[in-house]
């Protein structure tokens, strides 16, 4: 499968340079992330935008979270584990595919899910990085 990195690099820049002042974004809230073209087993992003939903699972600052990748298909094993969002849209959150971003990289809020369904998670990611 070929990627398209020269797409993403561009597209890549303009969101970089882009004024990310008016995002606003919380803990719980799922967001359509530019999340590009990677490497190997990295979940990439979809699409013309390489967009994915993720999870803002911690808020650092005003710029900064933690997100992590939903998926709609559902899979299996230790490391993924199905949310309900608050639309009734079942995802699974890709626990191993978590990472740092940057509040320029989140183009539109999509969903959220419920104070119980955070806690669910909130326990997952503890017990899946001790």
């Amino acid at each position: 499968m070929s990627k398209s990195y020269e797409k993403w690099h561009e597209l890549k820049a303009r969101v970089d340079e882009a004024d990310a002042s008016g995002v606003y974004f919380g803990e719980r809230e799922i967001w359509w992330c530019y999340l590009g073209a990677n490497i190997g087993q990295e979940q990439d992003g979809k699409g013309p935008d390489f967009t994915r939903p993720v999870l803002i699972f911690k808020k650092f600052n005003r710029n900064l979270c933690w997100a992590i990748p939903l998926s709609t298909k559902t899979r299996t094993g230790s490391f993924y584990f199905p949310l309900l969002a608050t639309s009734n849209i079942m995802r699974t959150a890709l626990l191993p595919q978590m990472k740092l971003v940057d509040s320029k990289r989140l183009k539109m809020k999509i969903d959220s899910i419920s104070p119980q369904e955070y806690a669910f998670i909130k326990e997952k990611v503890t017990a899946f990085t001790r």
